[in-house]
């Protein structure tokens, strides 16, 4: 599907209108060749809405394709060329899709906007396929245009081992926190991580030619330092909002840990700068050796503890980690709510599996009071009985959709 054809999409011209704009929320999304989708159009209301349906129905593709609204490679973090449609069975007449789109009409605070976003098709031989993004039916020049208008935020079994797993898994989920409240945090990580790979690669090939090292050692400590500084003004907010808590989940405190948060907790950014120039300059031998860049903001982690509990939360069960988890994502949404008078969409795949029923009802009413538009996923619709009357609670089959 073209850009163009993305623009048209994003502009459906029946597209739901008439009540006042909630503070963010999805009206209308339409999908084209994404996952098991060919074709689909899902009209919203404000309230939040829960999708329930047995596993591999593709109520997961719903949030993975609404995660696709904000910048970054999606909750499931796959190549784009995956996501596009395959036919479910080998002998299917039904070709695989070369590309694919998602299209959404929301209601914002500054009035009703559409967004597109897909896969384009190389335009002429030995080119590539590439993500492109239209809001308001003109072309964006990056996804950092998707954070100014979309800040979503989600929570997938897979994060269910956070605070177990490595430290790179609790940077990327920190980032898409950070990205909420700073939208341009999002181009400071990639302009970072490009950076970062070149430097690595030209030591690979032995390469000592000072000015390239120069050059990306350059872009490596301004984006670096921003992008830390970013996670330091994130975090010490989140912190002082996990630490109220949310009736019976935990209170949590939230800390970065790492060389360069360290800098800046005790100088100014440019002088930051400086230093991690100097050090990257002065590394370069020892990193050729390792194999790995031995200093920046890439080696920082997140630090966080169970308040009520007294210990790191990857020293409670796995339902502590879990209530710890959702507590952090609902201060996030208060917090993004108070700064940016919009809360982020919240995406909770297989939410109420663990939580016991106390939790589910306080997750359930927090929600519900927040004004979040949040979209949950489940296989057993009993588990979102106190929602009646309060959500869209939606049947996924097969790719089709039907209300409950």
């Amino acid at each position: 599907m073209t850009a163009g054809a993305i623009n048209a999409f994003a502009y459906s011209p029946d597209a739901v209108s008439g009540a006042a704009p909630a503070l963010l929320a999805v009206r209308q999304l339409r999908l084209s060749n994404f996952r098991n989708y060919r074709q689909l159009r899902l009209d919203c209301g404000l309230e939040p809405v829960v999708l329930v349906g047995a596993n591999g129905a593709g109520k997961t593709n719903l949030l993975e394709a609404l995660s696709f609204l904000a910048p970054g490679r999606g909750l499931r973090r796959a190549r784009l060329d995956d996501v596009c449609h395959r036919p479910r069975s080998a002998g299917s007449d039904d070709p695989p899709a070369a590309s694919w789109a998602v299209a959404a009409t929301l209601d914002t605070p500054d009035g009703r906007l559409a967004i597109g976003t897909g896969l384009e098709p190389a335009r002429h031989e030995g080119g590539l396929p590439r993500r492109v993004v239209r809001i308001d039916g003109r072309p964006a020049s990056s996804q950092t245009a998707l954070g100014r208008h979309v800040a979503a935020v989600w929570l997938t079994p897979q994060l269910d081992r956070l605070f177990l797993d490595g430290a790179s898994e609790r940077r990327r989920f920190l980032d898409r926190l950070v990205t909420a409240l700073h939208p341009e945090h999002a181009g400071d990580v990639a302009a970072y991580e490009n950076a970062l790979r070149q430097r690595a690669r030209l030591l690979g090939e032995g390469n000592r030619d000072p000015h390239w090292f120069t050059a990306l050692e350059d872009t490596m400590a301004r984006h670096g330092v921003a992008l830390a500084a970013a996670r330091a003004d994130t975090v010490q907010r989140l912190d002082a909002a996990a630490r109220l808590g949310v009736g019976p989940f935990p209170r949590a405190s939230l800390a970065m840990a790492g060389e360069v948060d360290g800098w800046l907790a005790t100088m100014a950014a440019i002088d930051a700068e400086d230093r991690l120039r100097g050090n990257l300059a002065a590394s370069r031998l020892r990193d050729a050796e390792a194999g790995t860049t031995s200093c920046g903001p890439h080696r920082s982690d997140l630090a966080v503890r169970h308040l009520d509990l007294d210990l790191p939360a990857a020293e409670g069960s796995t339902g502590q980690q879990k209530a710890v988890l959702v507590s952090i994502a609902l201060a996030h949404a208060r917090l993004v709510a108070l700064s940016r008078s919009r809360p982020p969409l919240l995406l909770l795949d297989e939410i109420a599996a663990h939580l016991d029923a106390e939790r589910r009802v306080a997750l359930f009413d927090e929600v519900v009071a927040l004004g979040v538009q949040s979209w949950m996923t489940g296989t057993d619709a009993e588990l979102f009985a106190p929602l009646a009357g309060r959500a869209q609670i939606l049947r996924v089959a097969d790719g089709s959709i039907a209300a409950v």
